[in-house]
């Protein structure tokens, strides 16, 4: 099988971003986003997912941590559609139930080459630790309008934001790796009725 893996590189006048993603990895990641709990949140990634990922990136977070978050979804969702290529032989679909002590989180992946993004996770604060829990969002739509994947992230109960974010991470990672997988009954076959996604 040919490697499933890109290299992407995003400057910008706000950060510079390297990321590197292998989706068929063993879950080894090197993460310096600038950002320690959007670190904490990839290696859920990384761990769950079994994805390899390193992401180095150097923002203004002398402002806030806004860019950085934003752009660390948008360059991580350029590497996944590099890394897909022609999808040929994927499941397209994953999804996954994760919880985390009081919280539950369901997330549904469709590698549809249709971006959108719908997300309910009713936080019960405005930061975990120094991190706007807003910018979980623009996380998210940088990366599925960059991956052009489908993603409904719903967190069905939780008190404790940390949990609530964090169990949408792991059944992120485990929705995204279900997706990603190559279903050898397939044959090879693109997962669409228009052969096209």
């Amino acid at each position: 099988m040919t490697a499933r893996s890109a290299h992407i590189t995003r400057n910008t006048a706000e950060t510079q971003i390297s990321v590197s993603l292998n989706i068929d990895g063993t879950g080894q990641g090197k993460l310096d986003t600038g950002v320690p709990f959007l670190d904490h949140m990839l290696e859920q990634i990384t761990r769950h997912g079994l994805f390899d990922l390193d992401v180095k990136c150097v923002g203004d977070t002398h402002i806030d941590d806004h860019h950085s978050v934003e752009d660390v979804g948008i360059a991580i969702g350029q590497a996944l559609r590099e890394a897909l290529g022609d999808k040929k032989g994927i499941r397209r679909y994953g999804h996954f139930y994760a919880p985390l002590d009081e919280s539950l989180s369901r997330v549904v992946v469709d590698i549809s080459g249709r971006p959108g993004l719908h997300m309910d996770v009713p936080f019960t604060r405005a930061y975990v630790g120094k991190l706007d829990v807003d910018l979980f969002s623009e996380f998210f739509f940088g990366l599925v309008n960059h991956a052009q994947i489908t993603l409904h992230i719903d967190n069905l109960k939780g008190k404790n934001s940390h949990h609530q974010i964090e169990s949408v991470f792991k059944a992120l990672a485990r929705a995204l790796r279900q997706a990603c997988e190559i279903d050898e009954r397939a044959n090879g076959a693109l997962p669409s009725t228009k052969n096209l996604l």
